[in-house]
């Protein structure tokens, strides 16, 4: 658990801050109806502009660039395509900026990526090298591993509404400062879409040497263990709700148990129909693996989850401790630091 048992704001940029961008990836494998709405959601939210950026797949580099009129016939009929998504609502219509670009589609994002000062990437799980939308493709696994920043990752079957995509934000937290330090943006994303804030934790199971069968005494020991940690888990999602409570949030605390923490929050996940889970790409298990872009809980979520999810990127510096957070210290994590 993190020191005072309370959450701690990621580091970063204040959301007021103009160069502060959400960008949405537009795959014309599935046309980016979805992954728009989704930007759209996000922006409104954290109030911030929104960017579509499309690659047009093929060779890079000015040796190798397609025929001229192929290529400007193909730009045309991109920028009408993504015109037509780029109609920002609200009461003040605008238009969304539009980028091409060319060459490999990871490479161009992780490159786009690294060219903002800050800001949120939106894309699809289900892309042009995923066809048929069974796990995650080479496209986002690139991304996951070189893009800058932090990441939404939107899988085909979301359905989310232009005006209010979530009602119920889940955010795991494993007592390590790291899972705790994107609760102010998860916070903020609810206060915007009045949505109900589901803070979860699960209580694995406590592993015993197994050179022998299990004796009565050690199924016994198994299970005050699993009663003293549910009891520390209980007590730190209550500081945690605390530490939210000036927000005037719906906050629901969920407390489970499971041998196999990853398959059991995924079903935790799916029950309480969450519609947005918000995590840190750090954990406990990264504490000391800082060459390692996310953690085994944010793996298995981004190859099993049918939610939306946005993994958060934090400095590699541990967030430092905050006693309390009030809405007008909720600030955006420093998307532009990985």
């Amino acid at each position: 658990m993190s020191t005072n048992g309370v959450f701690v704001p990621a580091q970063g940029i204040a959301a007021k801050d103009t160069d502060y961008r959400v960008t949405a990836c537009v795959d014309r494998a599935d046309g980016g109806d979805h992954v728009v709405r989704h930007a759209f959601t996000m922006a409104k939210a954290l109030a911030a502009p929104v960017t579509l950026f499309q690659v047009l797949d093929g060779p890079a580099g000015p040796a190798t660039c397609p025929d001229p009129i192929e290529w400007d016939l193909r730009r045309h009929e991109a920028r009408r395509s993504l015109g037509r998504l780029a109609e920002v609502p609200g009461d003040e219509p605008r238009l969304a900026d539009i980028r091409l670009a060319q060459g490999q589609v990871g490479e161009e994002i992780c490159r786009f990526t690294r060219e903002q000062p800050s800001g949120l990437l939106v894309l699809g799980t289900r892309g042009s090298d995923d066809p048929k939308g069974q796990g995650i493709g080479g496209t986002i696994l690139n991304v996951l591993h070189g893009a800058s920043g932090s990441v939404l990752l939107v899988p085909s079957s979301s359905l989310a509404t232009p005006d209010a995509a979530y009602r119920h934000i889940l955010v795991p937290v494993d007592g390590s400062a790291w899972a705790e330090s994107v609760i102010p943006l998860a916070a903020r994303l609810a206060k915007a879409n009045d949505a109900e804030l589901l803070l979860a934790h699960v209580v694995p199971g406590p592993e015993l040497t197994e050179a022998r069968p299990y004796e009565a005494a050690d199924l016994e020991l198994r299970r005050q263990v699993v009663e003293r940690n549910a009891r520390a888990a209980r007590a730190y999602l209550d500081r945690l709700r605390n530490a939210v409570a000036a927000l005037d949030l719906r906050v629901r605390l969920l407390l489970v148990q499971g041998d196999d923490v990853r398959a059991t929050l995924g079903r935790l996940i799916c029950n309480e129909h969450a519609d947005l889970v918000v995590l840190s790409a750090r954990g406990h298990g990264l504490g000391t693996h800082a060459d390692m872009p996310y953690g085994s809980v944010t793996g298995y979520l981004v190859a099993h989850c049918p939610t939306p999810i946005l993994i958060v990127r934090t400095p590699d510096a541990p967030p430092v401790p905050a006693t309390h957070a009030h809405s007008q210290d909720l600030r955006l994590p420093d998307l532009a630091s990985a």
